[in-house]
């Protein structure tokens, strides 16, 4: 299997748009008058790590399994191929012209679905700087300052002109000398499309400092670094800025999870870092995470990741040996 990937990018009720613009065979196809072709040629022939900072490039040439990885704030475009990503409850498939956003830190379940040798996955992703967009926000005063809170992932439809800029972004790849130049430019014009975006609502609460998404973002990033602690909803809460039962209420809108999930996943992904070090026995990685059971520890790990994690453990180095 051929699998590069820059850096990663990290059921119940779905959100799944119809594959449109998708290669297969029969020449070019078109979206929205602009040719996904060099898209495709432009990720398909890069090698090694992008220079521009924040770009992420992804060529997959198979079907994946389900893995669980964390994602932070980063928009996805499939060029070629197809992706599902998972988060909670809800399951959201993207393919060719569609993108992926995320606003937050998020543990999300994800797998490429559409990959050959013949037809690999490319995809191209940007990180989402808060500060970057609050910056356009003030230039522009295109900011929505209503308290509406919104899921931390969306799919769309890629516009042309988002597209379109995604397109000479990578052209800078084989232009070094343009990138410290061009590369910001065309960044912030990425930006601005996804803010005058169907998804701009979402992205816009990325950069404001009073937005719910931004409250929830300091608890979140709170469970994260404390993640071997006892969670305190009153504590998160007052993080957020929010009586309790306001602060459940939109977290779970962001992350389709409740507190103590979330910091379920970040435990168990954290957990699954440290076996792979072979540096610590199972006890031990449970105990380092937070988790005063071994017992509970490696029945939540099997619910979460399919095997015990001695068993997993041993794949896992066995992948990377």
């Amino acid at each position: 299997m051929t699998c590069r990937i820059a850096r990663p990018i990290r059921s119940g009720e779905c959100t799944i748009l119809p594959f449109s613009a998708c290669a297969h065979g029969g020449g070019a196809r078109r979206l929205d008058g602009v040719s996904l072709d060099e898209l495709r040629t432009l990720i398909g022939s890069w090698r090694g790590e992008p220079p521009i900072d924040g770009l992420l490039l992804s060529v997959v040439d198979r079907v994946t399994a389900p893995t669980p990885l964390l994602t932070g704030p980063v928009v996805a475009l499939v060029a070629q191929g197809a992706k599902c990503a998972v988060l909670g409850d809800r399951t959201y498939e993207y393919g060719a012209g569609q993108y992926l956003a995320v606003s937050v830190d998020l543990p999300v379940t994800g797998n490429f679905t559409r990959a050959s040798p013949a037809e690999p996955f490319l995809g191209v992703g940007l990180e989402l700087s808060p500060a970057a967009i609050a910056d356009l926000l003030l230039e522009t005063e295109s900011g929505d300052r209503r308290g509406v809170t919104h899921p931390g992932i969306t799919v769309s439809h890629a516009p042309a002109e988002l597209l379109d800029a995604f397109v000479r972004l990578l052209r800078l790849l084989d232009r070094p000398d343009d990138v410290p130049v061009l590369a910001p430019m065309i960044k912030r014009e990425i930006l601005w499309r996804l803010v005058t975006g169907p998804q701009g609502a979402m992205v816009r609460q990325i950069g404001l400092a009073d937005s719910s998404l931004t409250h929830v973002g300091r608890a979140i990033r709170w469970i994260r670094e404390h993640h071997t602690e006892t969670l305190r909803i009153e504590r998160l809460a007052e993080l957020a800025r929010m009586s309790p039962t306001s602060f459940h209420r939109h977290f779970r809108t962001v992350t389709a999870m409740t507190p103590v999930q979330y910091q379920k996943r970040i435990r168990l992904h954290e957990a699954r870092l440290l076996l792979v070090d072979r540096t610590h026995d199972v006890a031990t990685v449970g105990y380092l995470v937070g988790y005063e059971s071994t017992s509970q520890f490696s029945r939540e790990y099997r619910r979460q990741f399919g095997v015990p994690p001695g068993r997993d453990a041993e794949r896992l180095r066995g992948a990377t040996a």
